[in-house]
């Protein structure tokens, strides 16, 4: 019976000692969910829906949108309400708000109320209105200017949006291309490993001095350091590729490609540049706001010509707010107003004008020539990529054979170990250029897509 009651106790602390184990594998396992397979154009679309730097744009399209209206309504008429309450002993403004109110007697006219009226109240109820019948085409010249300006913002969304999808397939390969570099680091760690218990196993027989196991040892230090840069870089890739999709930075998504050689459309130079100088929508902004610039000129001219205004009004004057007993009146006109005279103050503002218009033809060559050194700028680092992809393919095979040989001729007692190591570091490197030229070349396409204003959902590099 003690034994029993022993080994129940026994059991109690046990499943106790456990339990907080049991409860943090559980935290663990919920706060820790495996990531979220991503394909590339998946990243691209979440990208073009919740970047910030979008929601930015798109924001622009709406203040220029709402600029346009505000232009257009400099041509509708202006109507006006409201309502005044006053009171006092003014005499003038005793006399009129007794006119007004349509309340004025003989006995009004009495020198003693004339000149010290006793305080007197008026309500007065006003409905106006204005309008610029004519003001020498400066309300058509702005509104038209504003419908540049909206245009403007629009191409600059485009281009927004062409950057976005840059970046999100930029980032996506760089997780692709930092997970081959892992792979990579720790197959390089394998064959220092090896080649250290080669060395090992040479020191122990006698064959070699202890400079060479102390050798490989450091060699293997050094790819263990690479493993563990490798594995920092791969994680912050896939945080940089959580940031260029406007989601948080913590890491969710798993990418569900891998890195590897696709077959892309070879460009042809003169049509690239053809097509950038065409549909680039940043060239197509700089073009409406040159437009644009052109009509705040039409509008500085306009500044000297004479304005025609029509106004009317209608009002009624009543001693109180509730009660009736007062009058109401009407006056309308229309205004020509002509400016003789401001101090020169027009002259300068269309010389401003005239100059602003000049800077921004001048820009507008300067962005066309951008845009062709930015198109032969990708164009040959495309094909520079291209190039270095082959080069790299053959010079694995390459590396591998001399690593092989190295190490056969090693533990023949052939060669020393600073061949062997030197062949390791050429294989490694290879493995490395290989995959960095495989993605230089994804990433130079999607560059000389978005250098030719052609970069889309639907690019090849995106949807391969």
């Amino acid at each position: 019976m003690r034994l029993r009651f022993t080994f129940f106790r026994m059991l109690r602390k046990l499943l106790l000692s456990a339990l907080p184990v049991w409860l943090l594998a559980a935290a663990f396992s919920q706060q820790a969910p495996e990531p979220s397979p991503l394909t590339l154009q998946q990243a691209v679309q979440i990208a073009l829906e919740k970047n910030p730097l979008r929601k930015a744009a798109v924001a622009d399209t709406k203040v220029s949108s709402a600029g346009v209206l505000e232009a257009r309504s400099f041509l509708m008429p202006h109507l006006t309400f409201s309502e005044t309450v006053t009171r006092g002993n003014d005499p003038v403004y005793v006399f009129g708000s007794k006119l007004r109110q349509q309340r004025f007697a003989t006995t009004d006219f009495a020198l003693n109320q004339l000149n010290t009226p006793v305080p007197f109240g008026n309500f007065n109820t006003r409905f106006g209105g204005t309008w610029n019948l004519f003001d020498s085409f400066a309300s058509w010249h702005g509104m038209s200017r504003a419908k540049q300006m909206s245009e403007a913002a629009g191409h600059q969304l485009d281009r927004t949006d062409q950057e976005i999808v840059f970046r999100a397939v930029n980032s996506y390969y760089e997780v692709l291309l930092a997970t081959k570099q892992l792979e990579v680091a720790e197959q390089a760690a394998k064959t220092a490993q090896s080649i250290l218990e080669r060395s090992q196993a040479r020191f122990d027989s006698g064959l070699v001095v202890e400079s060479d196991l102390l050798t490989a040892k450091v060699r293997l230090a050094e790819r263990q350091q690479d493993v563990i840069q490798a594995r920092n870089t791969l994680e912050l890739a896939r945080a940089q590729l959580n940031t260029a999709m406007g989601v948080p930075i913590d890491p969710a998504f798993q990418p569900a490609e891998v890195l590897a050689e696709h077959a892309l459309p070879v460009p042809v130079l003169e049509e690239v540049e053809r097509l950038a100088l065409t549909n680039r929508p940043d060239l197509k902004r700089v073009a409406s706001e040159e437009a644009a610039q052109r009509q705040s000129v039409a509008i500085a001219k306009a500044s000297f010509g004479p304005r025609i205004n029509a106004f009317a009004g209608w009002e009624m004057d009543n001693p109180t707010f509730v009660a009736g007993g007062g009058g109401n009146s009407w006056l309308g006109g229309i205004e020509l107003q002509v400016d003789i005279f401001q101090g020169g103050a027009k002259r300068a503002e269309l010389s401003r004008q005239r100059a602003l218009e000049q800077k921004v033809a001048a820009m507008n060559q300067a962005a066309r020539d951008g845009v062709r050194l930015e198109v032969r700028r990708a164009y040959y680092d495309l094909d520079a990529s291209r190039q270095q992809v082959e080069v790299a393919r053959a010079a694995i095979a390459q590396a591998q054979e001399s690593l092989r040989i190295n190490q056969d001729r090693y533990d023949s007692g052939l060669t020393t170990i600073t061949d062997v190591l030197g062949a390791e570091e050429s294989a490694r490197r290879s493995q490395s250029d290989y995959w960095e030229a495989v993605y230089r070349v994804r990433t130079s396409y999607a560059n000389l897509e978005l250098a030719s204003g052609s970069l889309n959902l639907q690019s090849p590099v995106v949807t391969p």
